[in-house]
Formats: structure tokens, C-alpha cells, sequence
């Protein structure tokens, strides 16, 4: 068996920015408001035209392009969303035909706010197996198309984008872009809490149920994720958690005593992203160079159903 890594990384936004104060002139809040609750400035928002495949499409075309693969060396393609506006063709079979990647398995991953990190160790499992030589690894989300605009508390969060990963066979755990083991579980009785449901599907939340879940429950998980991939986390180069809330992120990321380590803070510019808020803003740490190639970086999803998965990673 032989392990993996990721060669590149790419990322997708939709160009319409909505700004705190944009928000106030139609829901009942305020920048303040919303600045000193989960740390959101800005969230963008995707058009009629942007659709969740089309997101994963623009996200994946760049990571294929970072990677320097061809289209037809692409044997696995695997889409994490929990808003796909249809059921089949699914998400990763639509993603394989807009990219012109002639053949792959194409499979979709629906773990809410954590099925980046779900995805990626599936990759990694199946490349690890032999039966996958490139993958791509996708999240991608329009959550704003399920928003209840009504609700301030959950219309302050959503925003829409994407995150991909391509990812091929390692030599070694050092490697750069290696992919550590996988920590993931769940917390089904806890499901409820966070939703996407009706006709027409709409988000809706028990944020303060979540919010002790996340306080109480994961920091020891973290840990172990780091344990898993055998890093101290003195040595972490950085911390790159589902961005929820940074009311979330920066006490989980202080409880892991990795002093050195960059702590992505996406969510004040693009706001919750689900699935892709990991790989969306990992992607722009490295297109900043803010991680050095080859230093190790936690990866750490959780959220709905209460779900979690994490992986340490070498930055590519």
C-alpha cells in the first residue's frame, strides 16, 4: 500500500460581495450585530448562473491546473455538498462532464459542513487500496439558495463557493502534501440541530446547541486527530477548522496549544460555506504563502449531522 498527497489546491467565489450593512437594508440586523456574534464582514453570493457544479467546476479547473494533470488522468472525482439542486446526474458525474474528464468514478459526499475532510480520506482510502491512481476532491456550496432570509439568525451566516484538492499516490508520511490518518464520527442523536429540509429545502439551526457541542466536544477530538497523524502541535504550521463562527474557531484553535501555527479566519470575508470552507480557505493560505511547502497543517470540518472529520496534512 502506498499513502497520498495533495499536488495543488484551487478555490471559486462568485464575484457579488454582500457586506454587513448591504445585509441590514432587508433583514433586521446590523454590522455590530453580527460582528460581535460570529465575526462575519462580508459573505459572497452566488448569481443565477452559479450553480454548485459549475462552482466545483471553476475550483477544480485550477487545482488541475496548479498539479499541471490532464483531464484524462483523473480516475476518481468526488463532489462534497449538502446543496445539490438535483439528485441525479449527481454533482460529481455533472463536475466529470463540464471538466471533460472522459471516465471516472464520480461519486458525491453529503456530510454538511465537514464532507471536505470526509471526501479526502475516502480518496485517500481508495488511492491507498489501488483503485484510484487522481483524484479530485471537491466541496462546493451555494447556501444562500436554502437561507431563509427571514431568519436573522442563520441569514447572517450563509455564503456561497468552492474548494478543490487533486490528489495522487505518496511515497511517504513526510512527503509534501501527504495525507495523515482520518479522525470522524458523529453525533446522530445531536442531528436535528443542524438542517436542510423541507420543499423547498430550507438552513435552519439550534446555534446555541451547536455552539456547546462544538466547545465541549471537539477540542480532545482535534487533539487525537493530531495524535493520528503523529504531530506535536507545537509543530503545526496551521489551523484550518470549519469556518462557522469565530466564536468557534478561535477557542478551539487556543485549546491546542499550537503556539507557531497561522489560524485561517475565512469566515469574516466569505461568511459559512459548509463544505467548503475548508478547502476554500486552505487554497488561499497557500495561494498567499503563508504555509511553507511540506509543513504540517490540521484540517479539522465539523457540523451537521452532528458530523466531524479532520486529517493533519503537508502543505503542497
Amino acid at each position: 500500500m502506498t499513502g497520498s498527497r495533495i499536488l495543488a489546491l484551487g478555490h471559486y467565489q462568485p464575484g457579488k460581495v454582500l457586506t454587513n450593512d448591504d445585509l441590514a437594508e432587508f433583514v433586521d440586523t446590523s454590522d455590530e450585530w453580527i460582528r460581535s456574534r460570529v465575526g462575519i464582514r462580508t459573505r459572497h453570493v452566488a448569481g443565477d448562473d452559479e450553480t454548485v457544479d459549475m462552482m466545483a467546476a471553476h475550483a477544480a479547473a485550477k487545482a488541475l491546473a496548479g498539479a499541471g494533470t490532464k483531464t484524462e488522468d483523473v480516475d476518481l472525482v468526488m463532489v462534497a455538498t449538502c446543496t445539490a439542486e438535483n439528485r441525479v446526474p449527481n454533482m460529481a458525474a455533472r463536475v466529470a462532464d463540464r471538466l471533460g474528464i472522459p471516465s471516472p468514478a464520480a461519486i458525491d459526499v453529503n456530510v454538511a459542513c465537514s464532507g471536505f475532510s470526509h471526501a479526502l480520506a475516502q480518496a485517500d482510502h481508495t488511492i491507498r487500496a489501488g483503485a484510484a491512481s487522481r483524484a479530485l476532491v471537491i466541496a462546493a456550496e451555494r447556501l444562500t439558495g436554502v437561507t431563509d432570509w427571514n431568519d436573522r439568525s442563520t441569514a447572517v451566516l450563509t455564503g456561497d463557493g468552492a474548494g478543490a484538492a487533486v490528489v495522487a499516490p505518496a511515497a511517504g508520511a513526510d512527503e509534501a502534501g501527504a495525507i495523515g490518518p482520518v479522525v470522524w464520527g458523529s453525533a446522530p442523536d445531536m442531528g436535528p440541530a443542524v438542517r436542510i429540509e423541507g420543499s423547498p429545502p430550507v438552513f435552519a439551526q439550534e446555534g446555541q446547541a451547536v455552539y456547546r457541542w462544538a466547545i465541549k466536544e471537539l477540542p480532545p477530538i482535534a487533539r487525537r486527530v493530531l495524535e493520528r497523524g503523529g504531530v506535536d502541535p507545537g509543530d503545526l504550521a496551521a489551523i484550518v477548522l470549519h469556518q462557522a463562527n469565530l466564536r468557534i474557531i478561535e477557542p478551539l484553535a487556543r485549546s491546542l496549544g499550537a503556539p507557531r501555527a497561522v489560524v485561517a479566519t475565512d469566515v469574516t470575508e466569505s461568511g459559512n460555506t459548509s463544505a467548503a470552507s475548508v478547502p476554500l480557505a486552505f487554497s488561499k493560505l497557500v495561494a498567499r504563502g503563508d504555509i511553507p511547502s511540506g509543513a504540517p497543517v490540521l484540517l479539522f470540518g465539523f457540523g451537521g449531522n452532528l458530523s466531524y472529520a479532520g486529517q493533519v496534512v503537508r502543505c503542497p
